[in-house]
């Protein structure tokens, strides 16, 4: 399997952390060298680790938001 390179370009945020330290992060993130994009994930202290996440382009996450706007919580 061959290597992911990414490079943390912004950390926008923390959502959550748990008890073994592990952030929930929304980051823009350039993943192989290409066009940034906004990655939300599990990463581990010192970002040597990922779990699974989703990543997003602009006018996704605007879409998503709009969606997350109108649900009544």
């Amino acid at each position: 399997m061959a290597e992911i390179k990414y490079e943390i370009k912004e950390n926008i945020g923390v959502v959550s952390e748990s008890p073994k330290s592990w952030k929930k992060e929304l980051n823009i993130i350039s993943w192989n060298g290409k066009e940034p994009k906004y990655d939300l994930r599990d990463w581990s202290p010192e970002h040597e680790k990922m779990g699974k996440g989703i990543t997003l382009t602009l006018e996704e996450l605007k879409k998503l938001k709009d969606i997350l706007n109108g649900m009544n919580i």
